[in-house]
């Protein structure tokens, strides 16, 4: 039976099916930073989001934007382009003030049309993790190589260097994980062969991908301040769903009369690990999995296609008890533990730059001259201990983790 080819079990899927690529994974391949002339008028409130937030101007000028329609964007890039730039002014637009002076609704002449693009890409109406950091950079040499001296940003907020460093140094673990996806999908074909030789090579892939992943993680701190992460970049990454600061979400206006509540932006929001804990069998509490299927809503929908394609595939896990293989089970186990690395480097990362930054910010609260850079510190008191993403952060995190250790399979 076995040397018949047309018994042969079909491969279980390719990267391209996802519109993904093997060298930028889950990055969108060269963004556009241009839009239609006929744009011009998002374009240029977006490409000066700092200056208009910081001298209290962006919502005047967001009110005298004519209203245009989203029906002149041709094809995803362009769609990709045009959400980007609507998150950024709409998070510019609601955060202006801090958390003390919010609004209830955002203007129809941005509302709109924002709504229609995030249907079109099946994408909520809300800055996400896709625009903020997967379609949010360029290189500076086209022909140099995608490393954080040869990248910008194509949009920023207030936050200067910081916030450049923290979406570029975010960009690159997303790239470093490229390998690891292609890994993913070799995985995934080789059980369905079944070739042991071509899975343990994969396994070994992927879990060379995730130690590249937390050796990029680390840049975090040559690159953003964690005052400034702290007090001035972290609200602009907020939402109003489950946030004291706006209780009541937001009304789209034109849209619906109903207030509408979403997530603020969240490393839960990157596919990636999505994808490993998948291939891996990794089961997290029933809160926290409950908190990261929600993320799944916030990702494009090729994205989530394939994580649901891992999902339904045959279990790694249950092919590698079943074969009794020890070489398999090694290369496994060694996958899980540099996941549960990365995901302890991660609770490191932000205990610094939100506990630790955030108990600074409140011993200095209070002083006259409290200032980070150019930056008066003003730290939102709603987000002390969440994430962005409205999840109280260090125990979900340290949860996510210990559950991912405990996928080790026994010797």
């Amino acid at each position: 039976m076995e040397n018949n080819k047309s018994e042969e079990k079909p491969l279980l899927f390719t990267l391209r099916g996802f519109h993904l690529s093997e060298d930028y994974g889950f990055l969108l391949p060269n963004p556009l930073s241009e839009l239609p002339a006929l744009y011009g008028p998002w374009m240029e409130i977006a490409n000066n989001l700092p200056h208009l937030i910081q001298s209290h101007q962006l919502r005047s000028q967001v009110y005298k934007m004519p209203q245009l329609s989203s029906q002149h964007l041709k094809g995803h890039r362009e769609l990709r382009l045009a959400h980007l730039a609507l998150s950024f002014i709409t998070m510019g637009f609601v955060w202006q003030e801090g958390e003390e002076e919010t609004v209830k609704l955002l203007p129809r002449n941005l509302a709109v049309p924002y709504w229609e693009i995030s249907q079109m890409l099946g994408l909520p109406p809300i800055l996400v993790h896709a625009d903020f950091v997967l379609a949010n950079w360029k290189k500076k040499n086209l022909n140099g190589p995608l490393e954080i001296e040869n990248l910008d940003t194509i949009f920023s907020l207030p936050g200067g260097e910081s916030l450049r460093g923290f979406i570029l140094v975010t960009c690159l673990v997303e790239k470093a994980a490229a390998p690891g996806l292609k890994a993913v999908v070799q995985a995934g074909n080789a059980i369905l062969q079944p070739d042991k030789e071509a899975l343990h090579k994969a396994l070994q892939e992927m879990a060379k991908a995730i130690k590249e992943m937390t050796d990029a993680l680390k840049r975090m701190h040559d690159y953003v301040d964690p005052a400034i992460f702290y007090a001035v970049i972290r609200i602009f990454l907020s939402g109003w769903k489950d946030n004291p600061a706006m209780p009541g979400g937001l009304i789209y206006e034109g849209v619906s009369d109903e207030p509408m509540s979403y997530s603020g932006g969240s490393a839960a929001q990157s596919t990636v690990l999505h994808a490993f804990d998948e291939l891996l069998t990794i089961h997290h509490s029933k809160e926290s999995t409950a908190f990261l299927h929600r993320m799944r809503d916030y990702m494009p929908p090729h994205h989530r296609a394939f994580i649901e394609e891992i999902q339904s595939a045959p279990s790694l896990k249950q092919h590698i008890l079943s074969s009794g293989n020890e070489k398999l089970r090694i290369a496994y186990n060694q996958c899980v533990s540099i996941l549960a690395d990365l995901r302890t480097y991660h609770i490191a990362i932000v205990t610094k730059f939100i506990v630790i930054a955030a108990a600074n910010a409140k011993a200095k609260k209070g002083k006259p001259s409290h200032w980070a850079g150019n930056f008066q510190i003003n730290p939102p008191s709603s987000l002390q201990e969440r994430g962005t993403g409205g999840s109280g952060i260090l125990s979900f995190l340290k949860s996510v983790r210990d559950t991912t250790r405990a996928g080790i399979i026994q010797g």
